[in-house]
């Protein structure tokens, strides 16, 4: 099953995940929780990169990633779909292996289930 991810696009459901639970590790910062009017059968995340971690092309590097990683992770784990999901990347990001990323991360999104 292949789920679509869908950005969060409204300033409204940025501010709402944002006082919603949320999970911490050295390479990302994940808020989640329950979003009215969303569509249950599709992935619901954004990523977010600040300027502090670089120029546009080392932002953009780790928002590839991230994407990469999440496309892996709704084929390998089940994700809870009916959460929505916004994910801050830090520094760390940067200087470290693919590999290693992917494995901490998803080890954060099965402890979300």
């Amino acid at each position: 099953m292949k789920s679509k991810i869908i950005a969060l696009s409204k300033n409204e459901e940025f501010k709402t995940l944002l006082k919603k639970r949320k999970i911490s590790n050295k390479y990302v910062t994940i808020f989640f929780g329950h979003l009215n009017n969303k569509d249950i059968k599709k992935l619901n995340i954004s990523f977010v990169t600040k300027k502090k971690l670089g120029n546009a092309v080392k932002r953009n590097k780790i928002k590839r990633r991230l994407r990469n990683i999440m496309n892996d992770a709704i084929k390998k784990i089940s994700i809870k779909l009916n959460y929505s999901y916004l994910v801050i990347a830090k520094s760390t990001m940067l200087n470290n292996e693919f590999n290693n990323i992917k494995k901490i991360l998803f080890q954060e999104f099965r402890k979300i289930r």
